[in-house]
């Protein structure tokens, strides 16, 4: 029997279906088009716009016109015409040229060598920054052109007198504003002493303001300041240097293998193995050292007071990045000693600047300080000295020794150095010795005297030298065995080759600064002097004092670094080191050589 389904009942569920799919399709709509909108509004962010243009009203009303801060300021908006290797902060000098600032003493560590690096730009707080009008036409990333000192701004000009004049600034070379005076006009003086193992007896010593020592190295091969002939003992074992934030000595282990003990404490990094430096560990007087397990150091710390009478400038820079020449590595190396340890009114003032590395050169100047104050110490040879106002001897018997200590085979350096004492009544007498062509010379009262000899290959005094002994150069001939220069420490294996090359040093005349002279010295590698001629360093050095007179400041350091910023402006390519020395007003008497 067929069953009847009712036709309205029907039509009434397929109507329900179409309202309940519409409801669906009209939910899901919403859903899509809410979604829509978030999506849209998280990632267009509108909200920017009005901060946006709140913060454009705010800029215009605060400085209607256009300025950028000094520490925003990008590198292409940099002179591509300023050196970028100065390690420390720069200013601009009063002839416009970049001006590298300075601590106390300028070193191949500091400047040049493998310790070298590059501290951080100063940073202003926000009241001492500094506001440059830009034009308005000049675009974002556009290279500005180095203004010239009359076109730069007030602020700008005054920040460059304050750091020429040591100001907030400070570099890792200088010690900071907040340390008092007279703990700054004390130097910390380290003495090591090997009391046991194969090196027993062997003695080190140097100061915290002989950066051109520092760090020292403590290990068994060369250049290690303390050579320690130990098989238990690394390379470069360990080594000590000077924290002049915290004014004390500290060591660190450099990955040895056999550790480093400190009064029987490990210092070592906590993974034995992995060859990584330790942590700096402080020094004290009467600590004991152990490197290995026999070699034991003993560590003295005195302080004494630094008490310079003269000016004295130092100034480095590798000019290793000179536009179109090649990389060069610091091979100069500078140092002072006034007094020497433990010898009152003698002091030491070079610089060897080496090729073929910087080996020797630091061996170099390490030995010449050595020796001197070695026959120093010889109250009847400093009574010589003084007694006959002549120290010839001492200076020649010191290159000497230097030579024959010297086991650089493979590579050598010039030496120049200049030896300065003092008498009961404060009279100064200077006198100098070299080999090579790094130069020195002494002005007083518009007089100058030139207190070493050029002993380059094309030099007529080397020539005539060569020509006495039998084995004159050839014309033409600018080279010996590769070296454009005759004498030098080191080089033994070229000297075994050629019997021509020497050690022998020029030793000059004594000159005589009475306490009421005015006078000042120049000392400088051949990369200053390349480029730069006596007459126009006297000229910026009495430029440079005249203005420094008048605002009663101290002159040798800007000195100096004037003097390396002409050598920078004349392009120079070699290492450039300056020493300058400043007595008190004017007078020059020379004695002659005994």
């Amino acid at each position: 029997m067929a069953v009847e389904i009712s036709t309205p009942m029907v039509e009434l569920t397929a109507t329900t279906i179409d309202i309940v799919l519409a409801l669906a399709s009209f939910i899901l709509l919403l859903f899509v088009l809410v979604l829509f909108f978030f999506l849209l509004f998280f990632f267009c962010k509108p909200w920017r716009l009005f901060s946006s243009r709140f913060f454009h009203r705010s800029s215009t009303r605060a400085a209607p016109s256009r300025a950028i801060k000094a520490e925003d300021l990008e590198r292409p908006l940099v002179s591509e015409d300023l050196d970028r290797n100065s390690e420390v902060a720069r200013s601009y000098d009063l002839e416009g040229a970049s001006t590298q600032i300075e601590g106390h003493f300028s070193s191949p560590r500091t400047q040049g060598l493998a310790f070298k690096h590059r501290p951080p730009s100063p940073q202003h707080s926000h009241s001492d920054s500094l506001i440059l009008d830009i034009p308005e036409d000049t675009s974002v990333g556009q290279t500005l052109k180095r203004p010239s000192l009359t076109n730069i701004s007030g602020d700008l000009q005054k920040l460059a007198e304050d750091l020429s004049h040591d100001s907030e600034f400070v570099s890792e070379d200088k010690p900071n504003k907040s340390v008092p005076k007279s703990t700054l006009d004390q130097r910390s003086i380290l003495m090591l002493e090997v009391i046991s193992g194969p090196s027993r007896g062997l003695r080190y010593s140097t100061h915290s303001t002989n950066k051109s020592g520092l760090p020292l190295t403590l290990g068994r091969v060369s250049p290690s300041a303390l050579l320690l002939k130990d098989s238990e003992v690394s390379g470069k074992h360990a080594m000590i240097n000077w924290n002049s934030n915290k004014l004390k000595w500290e060591l660190v282990d450099m990955g040895s293998l056999n550790g480093t003990l400190l009064n029987s404490q490990s210092i070592n990094h906590a993974n034995s193995g992995s060859r990584k430096w330790g942590d700096p560990t402080e020094l004290a007087s009467g600590d004991i050292l152990t490197l290995g397990t026999t070699s034991k150091i003993l560590v003295q710390i005195t302080s004494q007071t630094e008490q310079i009478p003269f000016g004295v400038g130092v100034a480095s820079d590798p000019m290793s990045l000179r536009r179109g020449g090649k990389k060069l590595p610091m091979e100069d190396v500078s140092y002072y000693q006034w007094p020497l340890l433990g010898i009152d009114k003698f002091g030491l003032f070079g610089i060897c600047d080496g090729h073929g590395g910087a080996a020797a050169a630091i061996s170099a100047s390490k030995l010449l300080r050595e020796i001197v104050g070695d026959i120093l110490a010889d109250s009847v040879k400093r009574k010589k000295i003084l007694t006959k106002c002549d120290a010839s001897d001492v200076l020649r018997e010191a290159f000497t020794q230097t030579e024959a200590c010297m086991d650089h085979y493979y590579e050598g350096c010039t030496a120049t150095m200049l030896m300065v004492w003092t008498d009961d009544h404060e009279n100064y007498f200077v006198q100098c010795a070299n080999v090579g062509d790094s130069a020195c010379f002494i002005n007083i009262d518009d007089k100058h005297m030139k207190m070493t000899e050029d002993h380059r290959i094309t030099s007529i005094s080397e020539r005539q030298r060569m020509q006495a002994t039998g084995e004159p150069l050839k014309d033409g001939e600018t080279r010996l065995c590769g070296l454009n220069l005759a004498r030098m420490l080191g080089d033994k294996f070229l000297k075994q080759q050629e019997a021509r090359f020497s050690s022998e040093p020029y030793i000059s005349q004594v000159a005589y600064i009475n306490q009421a002279s005015s006078a000042f010295v120049v000392l400088a590698s051949d990369g200053f002097w390349d480029v730069v001629n006596s007459r126009k360093a006297f000229q910026l050095v009495h430029e440079a004092r005249d203005r420094s007179a008048k605002h009663g400041e101290n002159t040798a350091e800007k000195v100096a670094n004037i003097l390396l910023a002409e050598a920078r402006t004349q392009r120079t390519k070699d290492n450039t080191s300056i020493i300058y020395l400043e007595f008190g007003s004017s007078n020059i008497d020379s004695f002659p050589k005994s």
